[in-house]
Order: C-alpha cells, then structure tokens, then sequence
C-alpha cells in the first residue's frame, strides 16, 4: 500500500474512534509533513485522499476541517456529483405568468417604427419624460413619489450602484457599508478603487451611533445602506429609525446611497430615506427583481445638486440604459405589468416564508414574510464555507457568510439562503435536505 494511504488510515482512524471530532482543524500540511517525517507532496497527497474519503473539508484561506457530518454515500465530497444543484445563490424571482404578461408590451415594440427609435442606440441618463414618469410611478411609496425630473437610468442596479459611488466616493475614499453587506456592493467598491468601513450593525441595521463614532473618527465620503429587506438578514429599519439616520446625515453633512432593490416587496414599508432627507440620500433600484435580469433598466433619484455629477459617472462609465429596455421598462410601467408583478412576487414569498418555517424553523434564522432569501446562523460545530462544500455536495449550492462580510476577522458561521430562484416544490425538497445535513443526517 502507497505511503500517504496508510497516513490516511490512521487519520481516518482517528476520526472514527473520536480522537479527531467533527470540527476539528488539521495542521497546515508543512506542519504535517514535519510530524509525520514525509515530504509535503505526500502530505498533499494524504489531504486530498482524506478530501475524497468525505472526511475533511479544505477552506481557502482557514484550513482543513474533519467534516461536521457523515459522508454521504457515493462519491467524496471533494468530487462532483455529475448533477446540478439547486440553486439557492442567484436569487431572480419569477412569477407565474409573468412572461405572458411582458410579452405584451414587447409586441407593442415590434411595431418597425418603433422598434427602429429603440434601438438606435443607448438611451440618455435622463431618458425620456415619459421614462421618467413611468419610473416615478414604480418607485412610489405611500406617502412618498419621486420628483420624475430627479430620475436617472442605468442598464441595470448593478451600473446604478457603480455610478452613485462613483459620483459620492473618489478612488482611495472612503465608504461606509453595512458589516454584511450585498456581495455586489464590495465587487464594485473594488473595480473603483473604494475602502468599505464596516459599521456595527442592530435588528433594525446600521446604528446610528456606530456611524457617528466611524465618521469622526475618520471621514467618511458616503454611506451605502439597505433599509427595506436587508440583503443577507431581512432587516428593515422602523420609521424612528430612519428619522434618526435622516438628522444624522445631515448633522454630519453625509450623503447616503439608499438601496431599495427588494423594498417592492413590503407593502407597508416605511417612507424610505429619500423622502426624509431628498437633499441627502441618492436612492437605487431597478426592475431586475421585480421582472426579469435579462431585459432591465436601472433607477437613480438624485438630489439636484448631485445629478451632474451622476450623470458624467453614467455616461463616463458606459453604464446608461439600452433603448430598447427603456423603451420595454416604460410600457411595463404604464401598462400595469409591474403592478401585477409585484403582487404575484408578494404572494410567492409568503409561500416561500412557509417552507422556510416548515424545515428551518426550529434552527437560529433570520428572515421576513417579505423575503426571498433568509440567514441562517448555523448549529456548532458546523462552520459555513464546510456547510457550503457539505451541501452543495448533498445537491444544494448557498452562500456562505463571507460573501457578505466587511472587513478582518467578521465572518459568521452563517449561510445566506436564497428561495427566489427554484419552483417551490424543489426548494422544498432542497430545504429539506439543508435540514437533514445540518442535524447530521445524510
């Protein structure tokens, strides 16, 4: 028998007999290599034989874990399964007859002199103002609209957030974010050159003092915050709340990016910031989630004395809408397909909420009736990179906490669990089965 099979016996042995408990973490390999009087290719090679066994998980940039559960029949954990898993990261809802409903201002484009204005070209950051009305329409809350002439497009929610930091924070600046905080946001941050600053967060999100304390301390550029349906925890912040940040943006003389992607989805949400503090907050949004990534536009409300500067960062960044989106975005607005939409949506997450009570209930779980996707602080000894691995292995793929981490040191042993994507009956299936690995049942 090869050298680094016989180590592997012995470590698996140990596993076995409860010398190694799930949990525990191997030394580096050097240091392995160093004990057992062998060369480190061997030991490599007895990582990834204990790895195909199923019995030890390797985390980039922590280590190698003995797995927190039973291997699962067939082959190791460290190899593909040959099927794909259910997708439980991407996070696109879609309606039932939601493709129906689109296809009907879709005809009315085809129409060969319409269809020859929309796409000549990118649209203007400033659109149309038919545009602009038809998205102060969408973006409406109760008791809040946004002024039509305030309204900037982007391609998508993605470009809208690169041009509001772009516009707010210089390369090198400073940005304060949420401690967890959409993935999206510190991949732009990164192309742009811009520091993320973690900022302590409660149930309602960001507290208020913890900004202040950041911002004197060391000035911040802006702040990027998630008020509605925190994206991973589903927070959102109660109207006292956002009075307060409102007065803090001002005292400190700070402007905020407001993201209001998935506020669609709660009915009675509170005002959102910019209708609190208009001079001070820049909000996002786009219908990306409300219909459909592929043909899409995205939403800026920018205060007057911003819009300039959002504009030079559209046009300079290549980031304005297509015109054949705008054009769509438009008639969806006007002819109530986003509205029917919405409903659908709303409806589908109370659904969704109910299979999340059903399998996880009884676990430490964060969500809202409103979300399509909850946060799940998972039972010890369970760590969330080797849960990843675990359960995509088991045919579920999730996010592990530190996706949406800020910062050394603040990643929790704790998925993101996305419910938008699947039909409900294979997230069913899929959350049953995140159920059963984690109580350690293959």
């Amino acid at each position: 028998m090869d050298e680094y099979r016989r180590i592997a016996d012995r470590v698996e042995a140990a596993v076995r007999d409860g010398r190694l408990r799930p949990g525990d973490r191997l030394p580096p390999q050097r240091v392995f290599a160093r004990r057992h009087r062998i060369a480190n290719s061997t030991a490599i090679r007895v990582y990834g034989e204990l790895a195909r066994r199923g019995l030890v998980v390797g985390e980039v940039g922590r280590g190698t874990f003995v797995r927190a559960a039973p291997p699962l029949p067939g082959p190791a954990l460290a190899e593909a399964t040959g099927a794909a898993p259910v997708d439980l990261q991407l996070n696109y809802p879609v309606a039932e007859g939601q493709s129906e409903l689109m296809a009907r201002a879709l005809a009315a484009l085809a129409r060969p002199d319409v269809l020859a204005e929309a796409v000549s070209g990118p649209a203007a950051a400033t659109g149309t103002p038919e545009a602009r009305e038809a998205a102060a329409s969408v973006l409406a809350r109760p008791g809040w609209a946004p002024d039509p002439e305030s309204v900037l497009f982007a391609g998508n929610g993605r470009q809208a957030i690169a041009a509001a930091l772009s516009a707010l924070v210089p390369p090198g600046g400073r940005l304060g974010v949420e401690a967890l905080t959409y993935p999206l946001v510190k991949a732009v941050a990164d192309r742009l050159g811009i520091r993320l600053v973690p900022l302590a967060l409660d149930a309602e999100g960001v507290r208020p003092e913890a900004l202040a304390a950041t911002h004197r301390a060391t000035p911040l550029a802006a702040v990027y915050l998630q008020p509605t349906l925190h994206n991973p925890l589903s927070a959102t912040a109660g109207e006292g709340r956002r009075a307060e940040l409102a007065e803090l943006l001002r005292r400190l003389d700070l402007t905020a990016v407001e993201d209001t992607t998935w506020a669609f989805l709660v009915p009675d949400a509170p005002a959102p910031l910019a209708a609190l503090a208009p001079e001070r907050v820049l909000l996002v949004d786009s219908l990306s989630k409300r219909l459909a990534p592929g043909l899409t536009v995205g939403y800026l409300v920018v205060p007057a004395r911003l819009r300039a500067a959002a504009g030079d960062a559209l046009r300079s960044g290549a980031w304005t809408a297509g015109g054949l989106a705008l054009a769509a975005a438009t008639r969806w607005a006007g002819d109530g397909t986003v509205a029917e939409a919405v409903a659908a949506k709303r409806a589908d997450t109370a659904a969704r909420h109910a299979l999340v009570l059903r399998h996880l209930g009884g676990h430490a779980v964060r969500t809202s009736p409103h979300a399509y996707y909850c946060w799940w602080e998972l039972p010890a000894p369970w760590r969330a990179e080797t849960f990843a691995a675990a359960a995509e292995r088991a045919g579920v793929a999730v996010t592990p906490g530190s996706a949406f981490a800020v910062g050394p040191g603040t990643a929790p042993d704790a998925i993101r669990v996305g419910l938008a994507s699947p039909p409900r009956a294979v997230l069913d299936g899929a959350l049953g089965r995140l159920a059963a690995l984690a109580g350690g049942v293959a």
